[in-house]
C-alpha cells in the first residue's frame, strides 16, 4: 500500500514537472517578446511549481525509508519538511516578483501583445485548471499535503494567467497598461498562498489537534466492543501522512478482572487497526461503579458542582471508594479558560467543603480532541 502511494505521488509530480516546464518556456518566450512583466513573472512561478514537484518526489522517496533503530516509527514526517521547503520557495518567488513589479511601476514600459502570445496564455489557463484539479484530486486520495498544495497553487496560477489576458485586453483596446499593477497583484497572491502553505506545514510539525472525524471513528470502533462503557482522552500522534499512533482511556465495569479487561483491550486494538488503520499504543482503564446507588448520586452531585464552572467541558473517569473515603476523576477544560489553575483550585475547595471526609485525586485535562 505504501509503495503504491509513493508511486502515485511520484507519477503525479512528474506530470506536474512536465506541464510546468513547458508552460514556463512558452510564457517566458511570450513575456520577453511582448515586454510583459506579468507574463514573465508567471513563467517564473511555473518554474517554482516545477521545482516544488521535484522536492515532492525527493521528500516522498526519503519519507518511504524503512524504520530503523534511530527512527523506529519511520521517516514519514520528512513529507512535512518537503512541504515547508516548497512553501519557502513560493514565498521567495512572491517577494521577488513583488520587488520587480514595484520597479516596473516606478519605471514603466509598454507591452506589445501578439495573437500568438494571447493564444499561448489562454492555453496555459486551461492547462493549469486541468493540472490543478487532477493533482488536488490525487493528493486528497493519497493524503499528500504536498500534492494538495501543488494542486491549489496550480488553480491559483490559472486565475493569475487569466488576469494577464484581462490586462492584455485593456492594453489592446484602450492602450491602458496594467502590467506592473497586475504583477503586484500576482505577487500578493503568491505570497498569501506561500504563507498559508507554510502555516499548515508548521502546524503538522508542531502536532495539530486530531481530526474530529478520525477521533469519532476511533471512539465508535472502541465503543462497539462489548464491555466498553465509554472512550475518553483520545490522543493521536502523527508520524507522517500514513502513520498514526493512538492512545485513550476506556471505562469498564468495576467488577471486571484482569483477564476480562485484557480481552477487551486486545479486541479494541485489533479492530482499530483493521477498520481505521490506527495502531493503538496504550489503553488506560477507568473503573466505573455502576451498581451502587449512593456512588451514582455522589457522581451526579460532583458533576453538577464541577460543570457549573465556565469552561468545564466534562468530567470522566469517576471512581469512588466508600471504605477508603477516596474519590478520583478527570476534569476537561476548554482552551477558552484563561486561568485554568484558579478555576481548578476553586473546584477542589468546593468539593472539599461538600465532602470533608473524602480525599480527592482530580486530574486537570485539556480539550485535546473531540
Amino acid at each position: 500500500m505504501e509503495k503504491n502511494r509513493e508511486g502515485i505521488i511520484v507519477k503525479t509530480s512528474i506530470i506536474g514537472i512536465a506541464v510546468n516546464v513547458l508552460l514556463a518556456g512558452f510564457k517566458a518566450f511570450v513575456g520577453l517578446a511582448a515586454g510583459s512583466i506579468a507574463v514573465i513573472l508567471d513563467a517564473v512561478n511555473n518554474l517554482s511549481d516545477a521545482l516544488s514537484s521535484v522536492i515532492t518526489i525527493v521528500g516522498t522517496k526519503l519519507a518511504g525509508k524503512a524504520p530503523d533503530r534511530k527512527h523506529p516509527l519511520g521517516y514519514g514526517r520528512i513529507e512535512y519538511l518537503s512541504a515547508a521547503i516548497i512553501s519557502a520557495i513560493v514565498l521567495y518567488a512572491g517577494i521577488t516578483s513583488l520587488t520587480e513589479s514595484v520597479k516596473k511601476i516606478l519605471h514603466p514600459s509598454a507591452a506589445d501583445y501578439s495573437a500568438l502570445a494571447l493564444i499561448i496564455v489562454g492555453m496555459a489557463v486551461v492547462a493549469k485548471i486541468l493540472l490543478g484539479l487532477h493533482v488536488s484530486k490525487v493528493g486528497k486520495k493519497v493524503n499528500s499535503d504536498s500534492l494538495m498544495a501543488s494542486g491549489k497553487d496550480a488553480l491559483f496560477d490559472s486565475i493569475i494567467s487569466a488576469s494577464t489576458l484581462v490586462a492584455a485586453f485593456f492594453s489592446i483596446m484602450w492602450d491602458i497598461s496594467l502590467e506592473a499593477y497586475l504583477g503586484v497583484l500576482i505577487s500578493l497572491v503568491i505570497i498569501k498562498a506561500g504563507y498559508e502553505m507554510l502555516s499548515d506545514t508548521v502546524s503538522d510539525l508542531l502536532g495539530r489537534r486530531a481530526d474530529d472525524d478520525l477521533v469519532k471513528q476511533i471512539k465508535s470502533v472502541a465503543n462497539e466492543v462489548d464491555g466498553v462503557l465509554g472512550v475518553f482522552d483520545v490522543v493521536v500522534s502523527n508520524y507522517g501522512p500514513t502513520v498514526n499512533i493512538a492512545s485513550f482511556h476506556i471505562a469498564v465495569d468495576s467488577s471486571y478482572d484482569a483477564a476480562k479487561i485484557d480481552s477487551i483491550t486486545r479486541k479494541i486494538q485489533a479492530r482499530e487497526m483493521e477498520l481505521n488503520g490506527i495502531a493503538v499504543s496504550a489503553i488506560g482503564i477507568y473503573s466505573h461503579n455502576t451498581d451502587d446507588e449512593e456512588i451514582i448520586a455522589v457522581r451526579e452531585k460532583i458533576s453538577e458542582i464541577v460543570r457549573s464552572h465556565e469552561g468545564v467541558k466534562q468530567i470522566h473517569g469517576f471512581y469512588m471508594d466508600k471504605d477508603a473515603k477516596f474519590i478520583s476523576f478527570d476534569v476537561v477544560f476548554t482552551f477558552d479558560v484563561k486561568d485554568r489553575k484558579t478555576v481548578f483550585a476553586t473546584i477542589k475547595e468546593e468539593l472539599a467543603e461538600e465532602y470533608p471526609d473524602y480525599r480527592f485525586n482530580i486530574a486537570m485535562d485539556l480539550d485535546i480532541s473531540d
